[in-house]
């Protein structure tokens, strides 16, 4: 693995919850895992393995769509991340997320986060390109997944950092995301 980019430190006991989006694909977990690597207290949850804890009677979107059980399972599976990423937080941990959050689902995320302050992180890579390495993997989804961009571009929110990552390496990425938190950072008001 090539050497990344120098480790930061943050100030003493500043935990925080960053959470990284981005279409399927687009380098989340792997960004998320260098991420964390180059913090000095971190952990890094992969909504796809809290996902999988669903032993038995788990739904999947497909190339069809998802089903209603598809989306309450998302929708747990967000829940139960949020969880994880607030005890880690609350015991000194910076807590780094990674799942698709576009949309209504950017809403439910606040809402787990229950008006928590947050870092929120898009990762913005070139549709055709992406798709294109997907049809390289012989992905059934590579055609599949282009109402995801149009509802990350067009109905999440624009708070946050959202990095175009179509021409960066994976340790330009985490470079960029230490240089600019802060320009991520979601602080949610009670109404």
């Amino acid at each position: 693995m090539p050497a990344g980019p120098t480790k930061l430190k943050f100030v003493a006991n500043k935990s925080r919850i960053i959470v990284i989006t981005g279409l399927p694909g687009a380098g989340k977990s792997s960004t998320s895992a260098l991420l964390a690597q180059q913090l000095e207290k971190a952990a890094h949850i992969e909504a796809d393995r809290i996902q999988e804890l669903i032993i038995s009677g788990a739904e999947h979107p497909t190339i069809d769509g998802a089903s209603p059980a598809a989306i309450d399972q998302l929708q747990l599976r967000l829940r139960n991340s949020v969880l994880l990423a607030k005890s880690f937080s609350e015991s000194g941990f910076t807590a780094i997320v990674d799942d698709i959050v576009h949309g209504n689902r950017f809403d439910q995320l606040v809402e787990d986060l229950q008006k928590e302050s947050f870092y929120f992180i898009v990762l913005l890579r070139d549709l055709e390109t992406l798709k294109q390495e997907w049809r390289d993997m012989n992905s059934p989804f590579a055609e599949s997944w282009d109402w995801i961009d149009e509802d990350l571009r067009g109905k999440t929110p624009r708070v946050g950092l959202w990095l175009d990552t179509t021409n960066l390496s994976l340790t330009e990425v985490v470079e960029q995301i230490l240089i600019r938190l802060e320009e991520g950072l979601v602080t949610v008001y009670s109404s």
